[in-house]
């Protein structure tokens, strides 16, 4: 026959309540922290998939020779592994739009190189042979008169006219060869396109070209 365990509390004392002791399992621990790295590497690996750019692609075909605004394009995000700057992306086209120079087909991707400045509309770029020594003003940027002078018979030259005023030089094309002239080079310069016949007319005839600053700079 069981008997009760006697309650040695005094009247009135309340009960003694036992603390229990705090069980930990490593077990749990290193379960835990394997969750929280699968979950953070599962996030990684989708979000690096995730690596698209936004492009523009041609809403429809576009044609040779069309002048095309932002209302042309549609933009898509695509994966391009580095080859972002190859494609015409949101924030590169200017108010004025592009000029296509290579056609593109209804919702292609649409290469930069397809396209051209509104500029180019009216004005091209022309290589200028000279045989005189460039002013130290002529360079990048600065604005320049083309002179022309037709030769004579006896090995003379007429007297020069101005075949292009106002003409901007892009770059200076350094000589090459095995014999290089410090007095003779070359100048990409830019002109309108209505006067590109008259200035490949004289190149052809071999005119004696200079070129002239438009104006001195000024400092230096």
């Amino acid at each position: 026959m069981k008997t009760r365990a006697r309650d040695e509390r005094q009247p009135g004392q309340p009960p003694v309540v036992k603390s229990r002791r705090f069980w930990f399992d490593p077990r749990f621990a290193i379960g835990l922290v394997l969750v929280v790295v699968a979950v953070a590497g599962t996030a990684f690996v989708v979000g690096a998939a995730d690596t698209t750019t936004p492009v523009y692609g041609a809403r429809a075909a576009l044609a040779v020779g069309e002048r095309v605004t932002a209302d042309d394009f549609l933009a898509v995000n695509v994966r391009l592994d580095g080859a972002e700057n190859l494609y015409l992306a949101p924030g590169d086209i200017p108010a004025a739009g592009f000029v296509v120079t290579k056609a593109v087909l209804a919702g292609e991707l649409v290469p930069a190189s397809a396209l051209g400045t509104v500029a180019g509309i009216d004005v091209t770029t022309v290589v200028i042979p000279l045989d005189s020594q460039l002013a130290d003003a002529v360079q990048p940027g600065a604005g320049v008169d083309l002179w022309a002078a037709a030769e004579l018979e006896g090995g003379t030259f007429g007297p020069p006219s101005v075949i292009v005023p106002a003409a901007s030089v892009v770059r200076l094309v350094e000589s090459t060869g095995l014999v290089v002239d410090d007095s003779s080079g070359s100048v990409e310069i830019l002109v309108p396109r209505t006067r590109v016949a008259r200035v490949l007319e004289a190149i052809a005839n071999g005119d004696a070209l200079s070129l002239v600053p438009a104006s001195l700079p000024a400092k230096g």
